[in-house]
C-alpha cells in the first residue's frame, strides 16, 4: 500500500516539479474566458462596420437609440434636393474661385461647375476678375454635358448673345433709328457693333461721300433691313435713316435743287442734301432722251420736282419733264427750264388742282343724274330712299 501510496504520490510529486504548461492551467483556471470565446459569433454580413471592431478589440456593442429617422428617410431628404442638369439650361450660380482660364462656379451640382474665360462674355477678357467678381451671383447657361469628373462646363456670352438678338429683333420691329461706331471697313461696306453685335452696312447704303477708310470710329445713324437670328445675318443701313429724317420735311410736288452724282443708261442719281433720288430718263424730258450724259452732266446742279416717295426703302422719284415750258425743252436749253422751275410747278399745282376739282364734280354729276327710274331698274324702293 505504501508503494501503491508512493506511486500514486509520484505524479504529484512530479507535478509539483514539473508543472503543468499555462495552456492547459488557464483553460481551467479561467472558465469565463471560455464562456466568451463559446458565444456563437455573428455573421458578418449582418454586423457593420463598427460592430465588428467592437467584437475584435472586445468592447461592448452599443443599442442606438430609435430616433424615428433612419438612412433611408435621410436618402429620400438628400434625393428631394438632387437637382438634375441638361445642356442647354439655364441656371443660378456663384463664383467662388478663379482658375488660370476660367472661374468655379457653385451651381449646387455634385461638383462645382466651369466657365472657361472666352464664355465669360461678348466682350473678349483676357482674366476671369476682368468679367467675375468672387461671391457674385450671376446666371449661366450649360454648355456641355457632366466629364469623367462630373463637372460641367458654363457660359454667359451665349447668354447675352441671346438676348442681344431678341432686343435687335424688337428694335427692328419697332422700326427705331440705332447709333452705332464704324469699327472697320471692307470692299463691301462697313462693320459697326449694335448691342454687342457685328452688323455689316453695304457701302451703296452709305450716304456720305467721305471715303471709306475715314469712316472708322464714326458714330452713324442706322436702320434695319434684315435682322436674321438662324443666318447670324444682320444688316443696317446709313442710307434710310438719313433720308428718313430728311424726308419728313420733303413733299411730293415741291421743287428742290441737287447734284448729279451719277449717271446709269436708265437714269440719273441726284443727291439731295444728302439723300439720293433718281431722276428715272422717261422722267426728264417728254421728248426721247437718247443721251442722258448731254442732258445732266455728272456733277452739275439741277433743279427738279419730287414726284414720288417711298419713306419705307428710302427712295425718292424726281422728274425735270413737269418743269418744262415747252416739249423739249430740256434738251435744247436746260438752264431755261431750271429758270422757269418755280413758275411751272405753281401751274402744275393748279393743273393737278383743276383735274382734281374736275374728277370730283364729274362724280357729283353722275349720282345727280341717277333718276327714279334708274332706281326702279336697280330694285330699290323710291320711298324708301327719300324716307331715309
Amino acid at each position: 500500500m505504501a508503494f501503491v501510496n508512493s506511486f500514486y504520490g509520484l505524479p504529484f510529486a512530479s507535478n509539483r516539479a514539473n508543472p503543468v504548461s499555462r495552456k492547459s492551467c488557464s483553460r481551467l483556471s479561467y472558465p469565463t474566458r471560455m464562456v466568451a470565446t463559446a458565444r456563437p459569433p455573428a455573421s458578418n454580413q449582418s454586423m457593420s462596420k463598427f460592430d465588428r471592431m467592437r467584437d475584435k478589440y472586445g468592447l461592448k456593442r452599443v443599442q442606438p437609440k430609435n430616433s424615428g429617422f433612419t438612412y433611408e428617410d435621410f436618402e429620400t431628404a438628400i434625393s428631394e434636393f438632387d437637382y438634375s442638369f441638361e445642356e442647354g439650361d439655364i441656371c443660378s450660380g456663384r463664383v467662388f474661385q478663379y482658375e488660370p482660364n476660367g472661374a468655379l462656379i457653385d451651381i449646387g451640382a455634385k461638383a462645382s461647375a466651369y466657365c472657361p474665360v472666352a464664355e465669360m462674355s461678348m466682350i473678349r477678357v483676357d482674366k476671369p476678375e476682368q468679367a467675375l467678381t468672387i461671391g457674385e451671383d450671376r446666371e449661366f447657361q450649360i454648355i456641355s454635358r457632366e466629364d469623367a469628373n462630373g463637372q460641367l462646363k458654363l457660359s454667359i456670352r451665349r447668354i447675352e448673345f441671346g438676348r442681344a438678338w431678341e432686343r435687335v429683333a424688337q428694335l427692328q420691329a419697332e422700326d427705331v433709328t440705332v447709333h452705332a461706331e464704324v469699327i472697320s471697313v471692307n470692299r463691301g461696306g462697313c462693320l459697326v457693333m449694335i448691342e454687342g453685335l457685328r452688323a455689316f452696312l453695304p457701302g451703296s447704303h452709305i450716304s456720305l461721300r467721305t471715303p471709306r477708310e475715314d469712316l472708322v470710329g464714326v458714330e452713324l445713324p442706322l436702320k434695319f433691313l434684315e435682322v436674321d437670328t438662324e443666318k447670324n445675318r444682320l444688316v443696317v443701313s446709313h442710307r434710310r435713316a438719313v433720308v428718313e429724317k430728311q424726308m419728313t420735311n420733303l413733299v411730293a410736288g415741291e421743287i428742290v435743287k441737287g447734284v448729279v452724282r451719277g449717271i446709269k443708261p436708265y437714269g440719273a442719281f441726284v443727291d439731295i442734301g444728302g439723300i439720293s433720288g433718281l431722276l428715272h430718263v422717261s422722267q426728264i424730258s417728254h421728248d426721247h432722251v437718247a443721251d442722258i450724259g448731254a442732258v445732266v452732266q455728272d456733277g452739275s446742279e439741277i433743279k427738279c420736282m419730287i414726284i414720288n416717295q417711298d419713306k419705307e426703302k428710302g427712295r425718292i422719284s424726281l422728274s425735270t419733264k413737269t418743269l418744262e415750258p415747252e416739249p423739249g425743252d430740256m434738251i435744247r436749253d436746260s438752264a431755261f427750264v431750271y429758270e422757269k422751275a418755280d413758275e411751272m410747278a405753281a401751274r402744275y399745282h393748279k393743273r393737278l388742282e383743276e383735274e382734281r376739282k374736275a374728277a370730283a364734280d364729274v362724280a357729283d354729276d353722275i349720282v345727280s343724274t341717277l333718276d327714279m327710274a334708274s332706281l326702279d331698274d336697280l330694285g330699290v324702293d323710291p320711298v324708301a330712299t327719300e324716307a331715309a
